[in-house]
């Protein structure tokens, strides 16, 4: 049994993810892998994703994975990054795909002629670091209100459920980048790139038992 496995459906950033996770947790036993028995017998999982939303929900089904990740979903701490987030609503409007269906809500686009406060034209994909208000959350345990995390994406969360959301950003108005549910609790940014604050929320993740 390892101590947690990343999931590998060929879609994630799984080498930055396990050498952050590696970093935080030396002594811990890592996997990246695309092995259901894996997976199913790892204490904790980390779902990772980019690129595409059709591509990614095609490639979990292609490699048998659809089951096994509901199951983690439900049944032991379990981390979302990006489009790990995403693959957990029920329909994002990228390809008008069908996501897992776990959370409800929709994965919608950024509009492409916004602006910020001083009129400059923001662009799609939203690219970069950004401030993040986060609430009480274990994972954001001694992590700074207003922390800078890193993004690159396009689309974003409409949780049906506000309770669900654990933290926001602004682009230029407030969404979701943050989501959790009983053991379950899923990223927009990409904390395996977010230098300080990212290891941390990794590394509360290692340590967190909901």
């Amino acid at each position: 049994m390892v101590d947690v496995a990343v999931v590998d459906y060929g879609m994630g950033n799984l080498r930055s993810v396990e050498q952050a996770l590696r970093k935080v947790c030396p002594d811990a036993e890592i996997a990246v892998s695309d092995n259901a028995d894996v997976i199913a017998n790892a204490r904790r999982v980390v779902f990772p994703g980019q690129g595409a939303m059709p591509d990614c929900m095609r490639e979990l089904d292609m490699r048998g994975l659809r089951k096994i990740v509901l199951e983690a979903a439900r049944s032991k701490p379990f981390l979302g990054i990006c489009i790990g987030l995403q693959m957990l609503f029920e329909h994002s409007a990228e390809g008008d795909t069908a996501g897992l269906g776990i959370l409800r809500g929709d994965v919608l686009r950024f509009a492409s002629n916004q602006h910020d406060a001083q009129g400059g034209k923001l662009k799609v994909p939203h690219m970069g670091w950004n401030q993040v208000k986060h609430g009480g959350h274990a994972l954001w345990q001694g992590i700074d209100q207003d922390a800078r995390f890193y993004f690159v994406h396009s689309y974003y969360v409409q949780p049906q459920n506000a309770a669900l959301v654990q933290a926001t950003s602004d682009y230029p108005q407030p969404f979701a980048c943050a989501v959790a549910q009983d053991n379950l609790f899923a990223v927009q940014f990409h904390p395996e790139k977010s230098q300080s604050a990212g290891l941390k929320l990794l590394q509360n993740f290692m340590q967190w038992n909901p």
